[in-house]
């Protein structure tokens, strides 16, 4: 499998915009738990990080999803890939991304810009 090949299957896997919403939750949470450890220089704060960022994801993919978590297959891709989403998320740039795989509605999940 082509990291391209990944990255499709990465969307469709996290078609529902309350799975993102969670990934970005947990993913935000992971990168404060490293940069806390960080500042503080108190490591326990690392193990913080994987708890936040795997539980949440892991909940969306249960309770919204009903898959199994691209991280099993390929961790490395799928760490890649949760960062794109989020980027690309913050960007703007998910909803023609999504469309584009056909994964979901196309909707990125955030809230409609007011004109």
């Amino acid at each position: 499998m082509t990291y391209p090949e990944f990255w499709r299957r990465y969307l469709a896997a996290h078609s529902d915009p309350r799975t993102r919403g969670l990934h970005y939750l947990g993913t935000s949470l992971a990168v404060t738990a490293i940069a806390a450890a960080t500042v503080e220089r108190d490591w326990r704060w690392l193990a913080a990080a994987p708890v936040a960022g795997y539980a949440l994801a892991w909940l969306g993919h249960l309770k919204f999803e009903h898959n199994r978590p691209e991280t099993f297959g390929h961790p490395v891709w799928s760490l890649v890939s949760d960062f794109r989403m989020f980027g690309m998320f913050l960007t703007g740039r998910l909803g023609e991304e999504l469309r584009g795989v056909g994964a979901g509605d196309g909707h990125d999940g955030a809230v409609d810009r007011v004109r």
